[in-house]
């Protein structure tokens, strides 16, 4: 279960929102090679060739990974939640959106929003890609929610595992579940990604910002798995009138702490009610780690 984190590197990961440049600064000296043709691997139904899909691109866009009801219901709540958060004056941006820009929103943990989103967290074929990529038990580091409205901007390029000290281990350290809400459209906004860059095995820097990127385009009800090293960034939202919301569901080896702080954030019933599988992504139910008086809370 111990793994000896690697030792921290003098290279230093760029934030333009920490660095202040808001964005419109950054260069990139040697940008990225893209064959945008066949940049991103194809809309699957197939599990085998979506693991496939994630070795070779760092993600894989599987369909109808939840049905039209779920969607449904997901979606709703959602957009109830974004809703209330505004009306009570607890907007939220995200730390990687870029200071001048106000339109895009982060609601936090979905979990104690609606019993929808627990659902989404077990998903059978979430999980199934989850444990490929990362192994079993996992934790749930968060599950939020991010919509961006008309005229909205990009966030800044970025691999989600910037928490881990570079040089990084051999294998991804987790891994995001993106649920689309909404279709995602190259026009409303759609996550945006440079395909291979988890073979890069760093993080991008100052001059990676400019880096050529291509949309994640996939329908309603669609889920995007990538793994933790992928760069990406939310896109542009060019429309007039339209809204793109996704649900993001962060999974990491069990090693690392959570980004939620499920055991002060997390309404009781979601523990009263969780099954066996959600109490270990909570950190509930563990091994070797997280134990109260030498056993596992759960």
């Amino acid at each position: 279960m111990a793994q000896t984190q690697p030792a921290a590197s003098s290279r230093s990961i760029f934030n333009p929102v920490t660095a202040g440049l808001g964005g419109q600064g950054a260069t990139c000296s040697s940008p990225a090679e893209i064959d945008f043709a066949n940049a991103l691997p194809a809309i699957t139904s197939d599990l085998e060739q979506a693991k496939r899909d994630i070795v070779e691109y760092g993600l894989c866009i599987v369909e109808d990974a939840i049905t039209p009801a779920q969607l449904k219901r997901a979606r709703t709540a959602f957009y109830h939640a974004a809703e209330e958060d505004r009306a009570r004056g607890q907007e939220q941006k995200f730390s990687l959106d870029y200071e001048e820009d106000n339109s895009n929103q982060r609601v936090w943990n979905l979990l104690s929003r609606d019993p929808v989103f627990s659902d989404l967290v077990q998903n059978a074929t979430a999980l199934e890609l989850v444990k490929s990529i990362i192994g079993w038990p996992a934790l749930l580091g968060n599950i939020s929610g991010n919509m961006t409205g008309p005229g909205g901007g990009e966030m800044v390029l970025h691999a989600d595992q910037i928490f881990v000290p570079e040089p990084w281990p051999a294998e991804p350290q987790g891994c995001n579940v993106s649920w689309c809400l909404d279709d995602f459209t190259e026009e409303n906004g759609a996550t945006r990604v440079v395909p291979g860059s988890h073979r890069r095995h760093t993080a991008p820097v100052a001059s990676d910002q400019q880096t050529p990127t291509v949309p994640l385009v996939a329908p309603a009800g669609s889920i995007v798995v990538f793994e933790s090293r992928l760069w990406h960034k939310t896109g542009n939202n060019v429309t007039k009138d339209q809204r793109r919301a996704g649900a993001f569901a962060w999974y990491t080896k069990p090693i690392y702490r959570q980004q939620e702080n499920w055991f002060l954030s997390l309404d009781p019933r979601v523990k009263q009610f969780a099954s066996e599988e959600m109490l270990i992504l909570l950190g509930y139910k563990a091994e070797g780690l997280g134990l109260v008086n030498g056993v596992s809370p759960a």
